[in-house]
């Protein structure tokens, strides 16, 4: 089976949905396992809800509107769209059910349990609008097959269930699946880590021992630069494997950074092509060389945190010490990007998605003293030269590190 993997911007209303067509029409829909994202930013209006609902506000309005874009792109797809409004409706109602009976104070929990809702709608609307459009195919609830620990927001993969469940399956269907989802043990829903529909796809790709992997995007393929801070991008048409893994750690916004072991593990191909041009060459994720063209990569990370902590005592931060902070970071969920320790000084560059550092640097208060500069922003450098090292200038220069090709520069914008 080919695995294919539609993300939000892919499905964002009626004429996304129906470019699907077009796609499939081009790639072939036999031997298909499509793996669909949430329309456009209904995972964002959802963190909403959870929000408004452990504030104890009127979160109401939110789902209203939220169900209200749904039946407008229902309404623009299908001419007889009492049978998926129906489904809509039922979804509405048991996330309604949920957050009424609901006794746990638990955030994380709370929240996989709403946000789960996007991709239950947009996989319910694009399976059947897909049946309507005589491309027949099986929709399929994820969390029956992925099965994670009860971690809610970054489930890990039980990947000996998992793949007993998924190879239980029929080959030589067309399946249509969510990404970003799995199931604890007592099925209550579980996420994979936000953006972590890409991870789904790999999940599944394993699992089933895929002919290929393909992630269809709005871009035509992994670029070597973000075009939203980077002029002039060039279309990386060939990344080995372990070059993919390396722009991923760094922050490749295209890659999602659990996605590649999965498929290296199994030696899948993966691809990454535009929807809007399924027929042009994209880019080629497999083993063998490194990079082609062989040039410069950009990558950029926001709303970073610099944290320099220096012992109170003026003692060594010793092995033992860095070890205590790392996992009091990781208790935290706090993300080490960079790292650069001299004697009595650590400097920490962070990602606190889960706002937790404020915790953190109260635990760590009666040994160290701490500066804190608040959203900076991580530049990465691969495969840069001398030149373009001494003159890529992004604002106010905080730090700088090279290790062998890779440079890598926190700076105040």
């Amino acid at each position: 089976m080919k695995v294919f993997k539609f993300g939000g911007a892919s499905v964002k209303d009626a004429g996304s949905v129906k470019n699907i067509v077009k796609v499939l029409e081009s790639q072939g829909c036999e031997d298909i396992f499509m793996v669909i994202s949430a329309m456009g930013k209904t995972t964002n209006a959802l963190e909403e809800v959870v929000r408004l609902y452990f504030e104890r506000l009127d979160y109401g309005l939110k789902l209203d509107e939220i169900q209200q874009n749904h039946q407008n792109i229902v309404q623009e797809l299908f001419q007889h769209p009492e049978s998926i409004q129906a489904k809509i409706h039922q979804l509405f109602d048991e996330l309604k059910g949920f957050l009424t009976r609901n006794q746990s104070p638990n955030y994380d929990f709370v929240y996989d349990q709403v946000v789960c809702l996007g991709e239950m709608l947009s996989t319910k609307i694009v399976s059947d609008f897909l049946n309507e459009m005589g491309m027949q195919n099986t929709w399929l609830d994820v969390r029956a097959y992925i099965k994670t620990d009860a971690t809610y927001r970054e489930g890990k993969v039980d990947w000996s269930k998992t793949t007993e469940l998924f190879q239980q399956l029929s080959l030589g269907k067309f399946y249509v699946t969510q990404g970003f989802l799995g199931a604890d043990d007592h099925f209550f829903t579980t996420t994979l880590g936000r953006e972590g529909s890409d991870y789904t796809a790999a999940i599944i790709a394993n699992c089933l021992n895929a002919e290929s992997m393909t992630i269809w995007k709005d871009v035509p393929g992994v670029l070597n630069a973000d075009p939203r801070y980077f002029d002039e991008t060039i279309l990386l048409e060939k990344i080995s494997y372990a070059e993919a893994i390396e722009l991923a750690y760094y922050g490749a916004s295209v890659i999602h950074p659990k996605t590649m072991q999965p498929l290296r593990q199994k030696q899948i191909p993966f691809y990454v092509k535009s929807f809007l041009a399924p027929e042009a060459v994209g880019t080629t994720v497999e083993n063998g060389g490194s990079l082609f063209p062989k040039v410069p990569c950009f990558i950029v990370k926001k709303e970073q945190h610099l944290l320099t902590l220096t012992t109170t005592d003026f003692t060594f931060i010793t092995e033992d010490k860095i070890s205590a902070l790392f996992k009091e970071l990781s208790k935290l969920k706090i993300k080490v990007n960079l790292m650069q320790s001299s004697a009595i000084t650590l400097s920490l560059c962070l990602e606190d998605k889960y706002e937790q550092l404020p915790v953190f640097m109260e635990g760590q208060g009666d040994k160290y003293t701490m500066d804190w500069e608040k959203n900076v922003s991580l530049y990465t450098l691969r495969h840069f030269d001398a030149d373009l090292a001494q003159h890529f200038q992004r604002g106010e220069e905080l730090l700088r590190q090279i290790i062998k090709n890779t440079l890598q520069i926190i700076v105040r914008e």
